[in-house]
């Protein structure tokens, strides 16, 4: 993956202000693959296999890609499951599917294209042939305001199994468009429309600025004959031989960093030294193996003061290679009780003397962290996220107390890591490192020696709007 700032170059440098409109197709645009193949698993799992459902379905889609039916016809044909179901619990079930599913389909280039797009203050929109219930998840954690798609109808707040004419599909996808141009006076000569399908072209011809993001062999035919710009993002979906081999070669390199780490510790006569060693030499070549780069903001604060608390915003599986590499040395980590039998992590991080906490036991994680706070009196700094898990989203989720305890009973200050994009590496639950450039801010060290137990809170949650700040920007 490009470095966003590479990647969002020209429209940083373009006009500014709302006039302007960035138009985005959702279906491998801005998620990988397709989003109703998440509706329909979830359905499955939940209500089990339908032969008549099934049967309707296949029927639908069969008459659709034979030019039998119409866009909308198909959507009834493939719908009838959904009939008699509110808005409102269709809309909470496509939160559930978006959430266990999709969030992490969101490819990060596109992300920071619609960003890019928003801090321009551009009019961002999502036009796609879905349904609410599919696409308002999405447009809610993108941040996106206008969603113009395929509308259900409704009576007495049922789903009648029908959908309303003209449908958000070819020819309806662009008077959508001009229909929220007339609305919001905008410049479609100016404007942007993403899309991967032949299907839009109707719309692409009426923006200044057409985008083809991972375009379908017509859509490409089309787009070389006109000029017009290509993304190929391959950051989410299926990984490539690139990708498996930096796996492979990021779990082979244990071995190496063994191979250093090992004799350091046995010259000097310090474990730690070398267990030190061994971490920041693994996080190393599993960062340079698996093409990921780290752009640090602020690095001078990570050896402003130790001993000190270093905690960061909890993302990804990646998280804690990143920040072996950036503290390198005389640091003990604190993690989750589940990661102390898992292969090969679980034994490095116990070589390094990482303390294991116990999350579903208050009174033995309480107990677990007194050998962290001995530790900084000795010398040693502590790593930990105090999220406690990991966020799906870049959102932090609520700061527990026990960080900031541990940094006001040793006296030593708190240094807040912001890892900014750690998904675009590694989504929560991948298996697989992708090529990213991942952007980091180390701020500036926070003393804790006039902090009290009644104003903690409040500290805390001075923290917490720091994150949110830096990770708005």
């Amino acid at each position: 993956m490009p470095s966003r700032k590479k990647l969002t170059q020209e429209i940083d440098q373009s006009p500014s202000g709302p006039k302007i409109a960035a138009f985005f197709d959702v279906d491998r645009t801005l998620l990988a693959g397709f989003s109703a193949s998440a509706f329909m698993k979830e359905k499955f799992a939940k209500d089990g296999f339908s032969f008549d459902n099934m049967a309707k379905a296949a029927v639908g889609t069969f008459k659709f890609g034979t030019k039998q039916t119409s866009f909308p016809s198909f959507l009834e044909e493939t719908s009838t499951n959904l009939i008699g179901l509110s808005e409102q619990e269709l809309l909470d079930e496509g939160d559930r599917v978006f959430a266990k599913h999709l969030v992490t389909d969101i490819y990060p280039e596109s992300r920071a294209l619609v960003e890019a797009h928003q801090r321009r203050g551009h009019t961002v929109a999502i036009i796609s042939s879905a349904t609410h219930f599919q696409v308002d998840a999405l447009a809610k954690e993108l941040g996106i305001e206008h969603v113009m798609c395929t509308e259900l109808e409704f009576e007495d707040g049922k789903f009648t199994g029908r959908v309303e004419r003209p449908a958000c599909w070819q020819e309806g996808k662009a008077e959508a468009a001009r229909r929220l141009s007339e609305a919001h006076d905008l410049d479609l000569s100016e404007s942007y429309f993403y899309t991967d399908s032949h299907d839009d072209l109707a719309l692409l011809d009426i923006v200044g600025k057409p985008r083809l993001v991972n375009p379908d062999e017509d859509l490409a035919a089309v787009g070389s004959r006109r000029g017009w710009p290509v993304y190929q993002f391959n950051s989410r979906g299926r990984p490539g031989r690139r990708e498996i081999g930096g796996l492979i070669g990021a779990l082979a390199s244990l071995g190496p960093a063994a191979m250093v780490g090992v004799p350091a510790a046995i010259a000097s006569g310090s474990v730690r030294k070398g267990a030190d060693l061994m971490l920041s030499t693994y996080a190393e070549l599993t960062t340079t193996l698996t093409g990921v780069e780290l752009n640090v903001e602020g690095e001078e604060n990570l050896w402003a003061a130790r001993p000190a608390v270093f905690i960061f915003n909890h993302q990804s599986g990646l998280d804690s290679i990143l920040m072996a590499q950036l503290t390198q040395r005389d640091v003990v980590g604190v993690a989750k009780k589940e990661l102390e039998t898992t292969p090969i992590v679980g034994p490095l991080m116990k070589a390094a003397g990482v303390v294991f906490v116990d999350r579903g036991d208050r009174s033995k994680a309480i107990e677990a962290m007194k050998p962290a706070v001995e530790a900084m009196r000795e010398g040693l700094s502590v790593v930990i996220a105090p999220e406690g898990t990991r966020s799906p989203t870049k959102t932090p989720g609520k700061f527990k107390k026990g960080a900031f305890r541990m940094a006001m009973a040793a006296g030593v200050p708190i240094i807040p890591v912001v890892l900014k994009n750690a998904l675009d590496a590694l989504p929560r639950n991948g298996m697989v490192i992708r090529p990213a450039t991942v952007d980091i801010v180390v701020h500036e060290p926070i003393p804790t020696v006039d902090w009290t137990v009644e104003t903690l809170e409040e500290r805390i949650e001075e923290i917490e709007a720091l994150y949110r700040e830096t990770l708005k920007d």
